[in-house]
């Protein structure tokens, strides 16, 4: 597998996880040209942006601490164009969550849901 292949496979694991715990997947693979979020779903009442990470190892550090503040403010700005683009109002409720894969030694699959993992990083719109 390539690496898209590869990114595909874990993103796909995360939606059916996404949907086992309630949540329902709305997009995947947002792009601006400023940057992409991996899944945009419904959570109760929030609309959540999702960055997906998934590690073989921990040897370069768990796969949510590379969602770092560079990756949050790109998450952020992408965030900010598709509610303009789809009419979503600042009342509306919004939250930036991450899913961590981890394959362990065993080839086991381990997945965690970060919610609210980062609060909105203000900056120029576009």
């Amino acid at each position: 597998m390539n690496k898209r292949q590869t990114g595909s496979y874990y993103e796909d694991l995360a939606c059916d996880y996404l949907a086992e715990n309630g949540a329902r997947v709305v997009a995947r693979n947002f792009r601006s040209k400023r940057g992409e979020i991996d899944i945009v779903a419904r959570d109760d009442k929030y609309l959540v942006f999702i960055e997906v990470k998934y590690r073989t190892s921990s040897r370069f550090g768990e796969a949510e601490e590379a969602v770092d503040p560079r990756k949050q403010r790109v998450i952020c700005r992408v965030s900010d164009f598709y509610r303009k683009r789809y009419g979503i109002g600042e009342n509306f409720a919004i939250r930036y969550d991450v899913i961590a894969i981890k394959v362990d030694e065993t080839s086991a699959i381990h997945i965690r849901w970060h919610k609210n993992a980062f609060s909105y990083i203000p900056g120029k719109m576009w």
